[in-house]
């Protein structure tokens, strides 16, 4: 199944982070991965904190999408994660922000991730990957859903 995980890190050395998270999700058992968007800096969302590294990545994933949540979280926690506050600091953070078409609700795993629409870090980076792709719930493309959002908080960072 094709997914689609964002990735992010503002605590220590956020390149360092995001390159360890991408090396590990690619060992996840049965997992591809297939692409990356550019990196971009972020303007973080909470309380006041270090700016964001953010990227998305497109994998291939024959785990079902609780095993490949599941897979994510591992790789969180291997990369020191501490879930101290909502919206907090984080040396990394993977959401799983889309699997194939797939509409799910169930306890502790919502697909499509339920504020992807609404965060320009998550559709900038994915609209460089599938700008026609299309969002399984409200149906228009992540260009589209891009389009009225501010985007100025949203920077490309070279590595």
């Amino acid at each position: 199944m094709l997914a689609y995980v964002g990735l992010g890190s503002n605590l220590g050395d956020r390149a360092g982070y995001l390159l360890k998270a991408l090396s590990l999700l690619s060992r996840l058992e049965k997992t591809r991965l297939l692409r990356l968007s550019p990196v971009y800096e972020t303007e973080p969302v909470g309380p006041p904190q270090p700016l964001y590294l953010n990227l998305v990545a497109e994998v291939d994933t024959e785990l079902s999408p609780r095993a490949f949540l599941e897979g994510l979280l591992t790789v969180e926690q291997s990369l020191g994660r501490e879930r101290k506050e909502p919206w907090g600091p984080r040396t990394i953070d993977l959401d799983l922000l889309l699997y194939g078409d797939l509409v799910l609700q169930e306890e502790g795993l919502e697909v499509p991730h339920p504020r992807l629409h609404q965060r320009a870090f998550v559709l900038v980076p994915l609209a460089d990957l599938i700008p026609e792709g299309r969002h399984p719930v409200l149906k228009r493309t992540f260009a589209e859903l891009l389009a009225p959002l501010d985007r100025k908080g949203v920077r490309p960072f070279v590595l």
